[in-house]
């Protein structure tokens, strides 16, 4: 049959048709995705656009995740952290926040000058006190500083250069300089007064300061003389603290039996952060009867001691 007017194109493109509430004839096909909220499509990696279903709910302008999973606000920026994604907490205050990280480098900011006048204000360390040395100041030639008094008054006297045991001059005096610590330090070679030539006898007076200028050695001072008496070995020593004499010291001496040819005595005295230390070591051949004891040699050691350290403070 023919009919007037412009004739249908069968291969124009029928629109699509609503569902019919009728039940569907055949095999049902099978279930479909839900179309609803449903993102934009991943670009195809051949290069094809996409048809879009005519039907779907188009996204909303805020909240719905782009393509590859990263939430985007208006105007497609980033959002700096996904509300609701698993992610950390949604920024608060309507977008007009600052972001969390510049909230973090502030922090951080504030952090920094609070240390730092922490540290103007203390000096930067507790570590950094200044040195009290008492009035001691460095002596190049200590043994011209010691007080030789005492052991003459014991009838002694210096050993001749040529003859004594140290080699060189007698007494002999070195030192050192330095911006953390200054020492000194005296070496005697002593002889009895009678000491006759076939006598062989040696008495060594070994004396040495040390001006502290970065270290307080108080807190080490006391163990370094009482370790004398925690050795473990044949010789015992005795450790005594004296008072009147620095801020402590401590004598030192080695037990000796009654016909014992030799002595040994240690004197340590601290005062501030200067150290001082003068010892006695003497062996003789002959008859030890005119030889001092050891209590003898400590007052000795004493009394060149308190003299000594006022020539240095001077």
């Amino acid at each position: 049959m023919s009919n007037s007017g412009e004739q249908p194109n069968p291969y124009a493109q029928q629109p699509p048709q609503p569902p019919q509430g009728a039940a569907p004839q055949g095999p049902p096909p099978p279930p479909q995705m839900p179309q609803q909220n449903q993102g934009p499509q991943p670009p195809s990696p051949y290069g094809q656009v996409p048809q879009q279903n005519p039907y779907a709910q188009q996204p909303a302008g805020y909240g719905y995740p782009a393509a590859h999973g990263v939430p985007t606000m208006p105007g497609g920026v980033p959002a700096g952290a996904p509300g609701g994604y698993g992610g950390g907490p949604a920024p608060t205050g309507g977008g007009k926040g600052l972001p969390a990280w510049l909230w973090a480098v502030g922090g951080a900011v504030v952090a920094s000058a609070v240390w730092a006048g922490v540290l103007f204000a203390t000096g930067g360390s507790s570590d950094a006190a200044s040195p009290d040395l008492g009035g001691y100041r460095y002596q190049a030639d200590l043994c011209g500083s010691t007080s030789w008094t005492p052991f003459e008054d014991a009838r002694y006297k210096m050993e001749d250069s040529s003859t004594s045991a140290s080699a060189g001059e007698n007494p002999a005096s070195s030192g050192h300089q330095d911006p953390a610590l200054d020492s000194m330090w005296c070496n005697a070679d002593l002889v009895p007064d009678d000491a006759g030539d076939d006598d062989y006898s040696s008495t060594f007076v070994y004396t040495k300061a040390f001006l502290h200028k970065k270290t307080d050695p108080a807190p080490e001072f006391a163990a370094q003389y009482r370790s004398y008496e925690e050795q473990e070995s044949s010789t015992k020593y005795k450790v005594t603290p004296v008072q009147g004499i620095g801020d402590e010291a401590y004598l030192v001496t080695r037990e000796e039996s009654a016909d014992s040819k030799s002595r040994y005595v240690v004197l340590g005295v601290r005062d501030g952060w200067m150290t001082y230390e003068t010892s006695w070591s003497s062996f003789s051949s002959s008859d030890n009867s005119g030889a001092p004891s050891s209590d003898e040699v400590a007052d000795m050691l004493r009394t060149s001691a308190t003299q000594t350290l006022k020539k240095l403070q001077g």
